[in-house]
């Protein structure tokens, strides 16, 4: 299957209902899309016409027992096993949306802060 490029609504669907924390929210794109970071860590991000979240083992089991909801999976088989797409019928519905945001907002925020890696030198 081709890559597709994000809908630019859905794009902006996401920066709109993006939470604010104590840590400060990064915009950093990756997959083609935009995405959100806290600490060095992706906690959102929109992937060709899904928005997806990293959460907590026990908020990951609520959000997989909607309807619609899966595990990411940015490649056939290889699943992010913390990043789940929102269910196409939770889109709709700005408040649940941003609350579910604000979960991994404070997931990602309580992982350890990651390191940027030292670029390779070129030989």
């Amino acid at each position: 299957m081709a890559w597709r490029k994000p809908s630019p609504d859905l794009v902006r669907l996401l920066d709109e209902v993006m939470p604010q924390g104590e840590a400060p929210v990064e915009f950093k794109p990756m997959f083609g899309g935009p995405c959100y970071w806290v600490s060095g860590n992706m906690f959102a991000a929109v992937h060709q016409e899904s928005i997806l979240v990293r959460l907590g083992e026990a908020d990951r089991a609520d959000l997989l027992a909607q309807q619609g909801a899966h595990l990411f999976e940015p490649m056939e088989g290889r699943p992010m096993r913390e990043y789940v797409v929102f269910p196409e019928a939770m889109l709709g519905d700005r408040e649940r949306l941003g609350a579910w945001l604000g979960k991994g907002l404070a997931y990602a925020a309580s992982l350890p802060p990651k390191e940027k890696k030292p670029r390779k030198q070129k030989s």
